[in-house]
């Protein structure tokens, strides 16, 4: 072999090594990124299918921005099923877990995870007033480690009495069922509620209620009423004893409407409210600027802007209720 030829050969195995180990630079790079860690509180229970398509809306909208659960991020999800103090030892956990963004799912969550934390990043989906509640300090700068998407608008309690009373035109008496500890923010619907059913003949009773025997037995005690109804107030219990009041108020062929849509396709009567899958949707965007290096204090809460108005034309036909054309004509679904 030449002189020339081997120095020719070993320019070329110079540059097979040197090219090989450019290949593998970019592989290492990306080995050595960290994962990163969401976690997910949820005041629901995990066989409720509800709530599960939720996360597995937030899982998808994380994905679609590039966060693929298993790869470059871990995603610990925790459920509740209602109870105050699984969700504090839960969300003592995710913190314990070095978790680099949480999400809360309902006021409860929230409330939970706030009470341990200032400093690791929080949004919130599905939590009514976190104003009035002390989460932040103003929707537009939440000035703190708490951002997210409120769930209700106080002034749609009005619009509830006034739905109940167009599908039950009898109606003059309306309990207004909630739970005091997922349901907080309740005084705030009293007014607009009072409000629209004092204008329209509607005599309202506030009906607290703390566990499954507190709603047997608040329905069947208002069921001896004459021309009664029911606003159920939304918030993690109901949607935990969702099922259970349906089948207590048809037993007493009691019209009730309810405060989000899934309700109504669930077997409610007549919902009127936000769709709360979208809100999950709507919460990867902020998880996904916060592990990008924003701030929560940065990213304003923002509230709900679309309601949709859900009928359960099948759960009217077992209360013996003729739902008016009037009403079928502004509903956003009709269930048949």
């Amino acid at each position: 072999m030449s002189e020339a030829s081997g120095e020719a050969m070993r320019r070329r195995e110079f540059i097979t090594l040197l090219g090989g180990a450019a290949a593998t630079w970019p592989l290492a790079a990306r080995a050595q990124q960290p994962v990163r860690r969401i976690g997910v509180l949820m005041g629901y229970a995990e066989n409720d299918l509800e709530a599960q398509a939720w996360i597995t809306g937030f899982v998808e909208a994380l994905k679609n921005r590039g966060w693929i659960d298993g790869s470059n991020v871990r995603i610990e999800s925790r459920w509740a099923t209602g109870s105050i103090e699984r969700l504090r030892s839960y969300a003592a956990e995710l913190l314990s877990l070095k978790s680099d963004v949480i999400l809360a799912g309902s006021t409860p969550a929230l409330a939970a995870i706030f009470l341990q934390t200032r400093l690791v990043p929080i949004v919130f989906a599905n939590v009514a007033d976190p104003i009035g509640q002390g989460f932040v300090s103003n929707l537009a700068h939440p000035d703190g480690n708490v951002t997210g998407f409120t769930s209700l608008e106080f002034s749609i309690g009005g619009k509830w009495i006034e739905s109940l009373k167009e599908i039950s035109p009898s109606l003059t008496q309306a309990a207004l069922m909630f739970n005091p500890e997922t349901a907080p923010y309740f005084p705030s619907f009293l007014k607009p509620i009072e409000t629209t059913a004092s204008a329209l003949g509607v005599k309202t009773i506030i009906t607290p209620v703390h566990d499954a025997d507190d709603i047997e037995r608040a329905v069947s005690t208002f069921a001896h009423e004459l021309n009664a109804g029911i606003v159920v107030v939304p918030s993690a219990f109901v949607t935990i004893h969702r099922k259970l009041i349906f089948e207590q108020v048809a037993r007493y062929r009691l019209p009730a409407i309810y405060g989000f849509s899934y309700y109504a396709y669930d077997g409610g009567l007549i919902s009127y409210g936000i769709n709360v899958r979208d809100m999950y949707i709507r919460a990867a965007s902020y998880i996904d600027r916060i592990l990008k290096g924003e701030k929560p204090a940065d990213l304003p809460v923002q509230a709900p802007t679309k309601f949709e108005l859900v009928i359960n034309l099948k759960t009217a036909k077992t209360l013996g209720l003729t739902v008016p054309q009037s009403l079928l004509s502004r509903a956003d679904e009709v269930i048949e």
